[in-house]
């Protein structure tokens, strides 16, 4: 990907096949985090294990990519982009194999562990592959292409994921992995091996390596198993927290000073790359958290089955399809940062919009701010992407795409931890003022105990009853708590925008990164 040995753009059938390839493969990775999640008490059940062993299918996963994705950069300049994409590819296809005829837990997250640690360089490279086989010009709609598979796979995993353990048997959530993966690689090794990047042999940073398990295995421990534990009232947790961040800032001062960093932070020193990387790393957290709340929220409380829950949250991917390919065509004549700023607001404005739901509310009103979420979703990744890569030149892009993923990664986790907490945290609380005035002496308490009498109920049947419509709206009222904390943070968020500067040319379509690209 040097400047000077860059191979020229593809065309015609090959560009296609090859957007085609590397869509599918990152589609794969992407819906991998997610599907397993309402497969968890079929899996638990068909092992003989408990719900909360088997939430380990999920963190084992998410431990080791989150490891693995910081490092492409690395691997990346040792063994070439190419190489690396292809045999990430087939190891994620054997361990998808694996994890499909694993006859005990324990295989099942040897093998989700290998899963989510060859699955790391695969969305970064995917990136800049895509981004090295459009000419500069058309670089935004190569980061509009990338970005449909990476909005859309989340919100499908949990649907596929609940369909085949309903229809089928859940092994087949990994199977399906084996024909798209090898047809992914196939393709991609036909159209890409000569398009291969330098290599050097670096010495391996064993201690930045170190570091790095440390603390990221400890911080995703952490937030997975948090909740459960009841956080810092946990020593557990406690002693997670301060090996995570010791750990921590020993890699980062470690990394700073090496001569051959396996992170790459000096990358930080960019500040369209800090700006980008923590706009789009908190708006994906913000996004990602209410992921969780919502279709949680119609199961728990509102009685919707998983499919039910799935479809009403399946149109949030439908805008964001059809208005990528549109944004990714337009944005090299507009500001990067104007795009983002409208997508924010729109954010903004579907949370807010969400925050006013109630107990009787219906799915035709569910679904209005599903289908306009899509909207600012088509214009979230890319502007910010080509933000974060802008300047960029060729060889560090592996390196820019896998840090900046990494850290979005994270915030998806941290995100979603902090948004079940919270949740749990209001619901108490609300809980606590709603039944302040249910006792004995209060005449609307006694009425509504004397009606359920009278329509055949117990007194403690008809306090249960009761107890059960304050938990309801409790929950109500903690998610709309939720969804109005990210309007807001939405809107404050704005501002990290524009701490980043115009990207040159128009700015906004992600040209600059495109021509490091070359």
């Amino acid at each position: 990907m040097a400047t000077q040995n860059a191979p020229a753009p593809l065309s015609g059938g090959q560009l296609v096949l090859g957007t085609i390839a590397l869509s599918l493969a990152t589609f794969m990775n992407v819906l991998d985090t997610s599907i397993a999640n309402v497969s968890i008490p079929a899996i638990s059940g068909d092992l003989g294990v408990s719900s909360s062993q088997g939430t380990w299918v999920i963190t084992s996963f998410a431990v080791a990519n989150a490891i693995s994705v910081p490092l492409t950069g690395w691997l990346t300049e040792r063994f070439g982009a190419v190489r690396l994409f292809i045999t990430s590819i087939l190891l994620f296809v054997l361990a998808s194999w694996l994890c499909g005829m694993a006859p005990t837990l324990e295989i099942l997250l040897a093998a989700r562990v290998l899963q989510g640690a060859v699955a790391g360089p695969m969305i970064p490279l995917s990136q800049s592959l895509l981004l090295s086989s459009y000419p500069p010009a058309k670089s935004s709609m190569a980061l509009a292409l990338w970005g449909m598979t990476t909005l859309v796979a989340p919100v499908m995993g949990p649907i596929l994921g609940g369909w085949i353990s309903d229809n089928y048997h859940w092994p087949w959530i990994f199977y399906i992995n084996i024909p798209v993966g090898i047809a992914a690689a196939y393709v991609t090794w036909m159209i890409y091996k000569k398009r291969e990047t330098p290599t050097q042999r670096k010495p391996i940073d064993t201690v930045g390596l170190a570091l790095l398990v440390l603390w990221v295995g400890s911080l995703q421990v952490m937030l997975d198993k948090g909740k459960e534990l009841d956080w810092f009232n946990s020593s557990t947790i406690v002693v997670l927290a301060l090996v995570a961040l010791v750990s921590f800032c020993f890699f980062v001062v470690w990394e700073i000073t090496e001569k051959h960093p396996v992170v790459d932070l000096t990358l930080f020193k960019r500040v369209n790359f800090t700006g980008g990387v923590v706009a789009i790393s908190v708006g994906y957290g913000l996004f990602f958290g209410n992921l969780v709340i919502l279709p949680q929220w119609l199961q728990i409380y509102l009685g919707y089955t998983a499919t039910e829950a799935g479809l009403v949250m399946a149109p949030v991917g439908l805008f964001a399809i059809i208005l990528s390919p549109i944004i990714g065509k337009f944005l090299p004549k507009l500001d990067a940062r104007w795009v983002v700023t409208v997508s924010f607001l729109l954010f903004a404005l579907v949370f807010l919009m969400r925050s006013h739901f109630n107990t009787l509310v219906d799915t035709r009103t569910l679904m209005i701010p599903t289908f306009l979420q899509g909207v600012p979703m088509s214009m979230f990744f890319i502007p910010l992407t080509a933000i974060i890569l802008s300047g960029l030149p060729g060889h560090r892009i592996p390196a820019a795409a896998g840090l900046s993923n990494f850290v979005r990664i994270t915030c998806g986790a941290v995100g979603t931890s902090i948004a079940t907490t919270v949740w749990d945290n209001r619901i108490s609380l609300h809980h606590a003022q709603l039944t302040e005035n249910l006792t004995p002496y209060d005449a609307t308490f006694n009425g509504s105990v004397e009606s359920l009498n009278q329509l055949g109920m117990s007194t403690p049947q008809a306090h249960g009853y009761i107890d059960r419509l304050v938990t309801q709206q409790s929950a109500m009222l903690g998610a709309n708590d939720i969804f109005w904390i990210s309007a807001v943070l939405f809107v404050l968020m704005i501002a990290m925008v524009w701490i980043t500067r115009p990207i040159r040319g128009g700015g906004g379509g992600g040209a600059d990164a495109a021509a490091g690209a070359h």
